[in-house]
């Protein structure tokens, strides 16, 4: 099982979602504990890390095995996530 960490980014951009996205959202970021490489998940090119997508929205984190810990640092829509 590993830590599940959201950053403050991250916590802010989920709590601006309409509630129901917000629930597929944290229950995406809930099974990431269990198992933080899912099917469907993607590894990022341009930066560390990996995606995951919940209908329009992607979340992206980090994965340290070692510390066995995932970190959440974005969830935004499709268009706008890899922008920044």
């Amino acid at each position: 099982m590993y830590q599940l960490e959201i950053s403050h980014i991250a916590h802010r951009q989920i709590r601006k979602l309409p509630a129901p996205t917000q629930e597929r959202i944290n229950k995406a970021i809930a099974g990431l504990s269990e198992n933080p490489r899912p099917h469907g998940t993607r590894k990022l090119t341009m930066r560390e890390g990996y995606r995951v997508r919940v209908g329009n929205y992607r979340i992206l984190y980090k994965v340290d095995d070692e510390a066995r810990m995932v970190t959440i640092y974005r969830v935004m829509s499709r268009e706008d996530v890899y922008r920044f």
